[in-house]
């Protein structure tokens, strides 16, 4: 039996409302939930869509992210979503943690990724600029959401692999599109996942990691898809 289960969510970049960005993130929960999974991770600004939009909007209304912490204690679930944040005035990349036992996400700066160990209890972000100290000495895993075009994809994996295997810690990419991955503490890729809508999870053994993919199949309706930021 798995030590943790982990997982991250792909997809492609779509316009929405919060709302409904709300009930594709259920959706996924659930089907992480299926599996067994202890924290599902999703792409940079997943509740509001990344898009081109400058300055930010602004954080989404607390009551409509409601269903997201009711499902984080249901499935007793760590989720970790991307939104704009309020800092010194002014609304910039962040993300929501949503713990099992907590009514209302913790709402922190987005950094290099989110500091995470399996028992939920240690929750931190790494500083942008941050060169390891102040990467926090209980985390097992770094997760970083991400929205990474196909030219930037390379810097970005060389990035997260460099901070896994420098700081020996596992680390956790969830991309839009395709490029989600894990890496174990080594520094070495464990799975990484083509284009497509799908989960690709991580199960921590006392040997080691294994990753899958798990392809999701949604209903069909219209999109309007939308590009990252450069």
């Amino acid at each position: 039996m798995p030590a943790w289960t982990i997982a991250a969510a792909q997809y492609p970049t779509r316009n929405r409302s919060v709302a409904e960005h709300v009930a594709q993130h259920l959706r996924f929960i659930e089907a992480a939930a299926t599996l067994a999974c202890n924290l599902i991770v999703f792409p940079e600004l997943s509740l509001t869509g990344p898009g081109k939009r400058h300055p930010l909007p602004a954080p989404p209304d607390q009551e409509l992210l409601q269903p997201l912490s009711f499902a984080a204690a249901r499935h007793h679930m760590t989720i970790v979503a991307g939104l704009p944040v309020e800092m010194n005035g002014e609304a910039r990349k962040g993300v929501a943690i949503f713990l099992p036992d907590a009514s209302s996400p913790l709402m922190l700066g987005q950094g290099q990724g989110t500091c995470l160990t399996p028992q939920a209890n240690h929750v931190s972000m790494l500083p942008p600029d941050a060169e390891g100290h102040e990467l926090d000495p209980f985390a097992a895993l770094l997760a970083a959401g991400t929205c990474t075009r196909e030219f930037q994809q390379q810097q970005s994996v060389q990035q997260l692999q460099r901070l896994a295997h420098k700081y020996a810690i596992a680390v956790l990419k969830s991309n839009y599109a395709d490029g989600s991955a894990l890496w174990d503490e080594n520094g070495q890729l464990i799975v990484r996942a083509d284009s497509g809508e799908l989960l690709l999870t991580g199960r921590k053994y006392s040997s080691g990691w294994e990753g899958d993919i798990i392809p999701l199949h949604e209903h069909r309706y219209a999109i309007d898809e939308i590009r990252c930021d450069a």
